[in-house]
């Protein structure tokens, strides 16, 4: 069983930048995929980043490419985002997920999940 806890949320205003953390405990990431997630109000949860957890392969969705950076602290357990030049369009509930790989974290196919932290952009 693999629990991951998500922290570093909070609110910002655009142009902002925070960065969220999250560790994993129950298990090793040392042969999986660990990504984020983020849920708006009213809109589906979406796929925006994800890191292969041996190789260091990552991937981005259009929407945060060039903001946002995935990494890991494998010693720590510990998965990152940073977030740059945050708009209100990245107000959501980001939320950390475990997959076998970034093909599938991609397509939505989802081991484990965090609880989730609040982000909010605004003036």
């Amino acid at each position: 069983q693999l629990q991951l806890v998500e922290s570093g949320g909070g609110s910002v205003q655009p142009g902002g930048s925070l960065r969220l953390s999250c560790v994993a405990s129950g298990a090793t990431l040392d042969y999986y995929a660990i990504g984020w997630f983020r849920q708006a109000p009213g809109l589906e949860r979406e796929g925006i980043s994800c890191i292969e957890t041996s190789g260091g392969t990552t991937k981005y969705a259009d929407s945060v490419k060039g903001r946002f950076i995935i990494s890991r602290d494998s010693a720590k357990k510990t998965l990152y985002l940073q977030m740059n030049s945050l708009n209100a369009a990245d107000t959501a509930v980001y939320y950390c997920a475990e997959g076998y790989s970034t093909t599938a974290l991609s397509q939505g196919t989802v081991n484990y999940w965090g609880q989730g932290t609040q982000v909010t952009v605004s003036s």
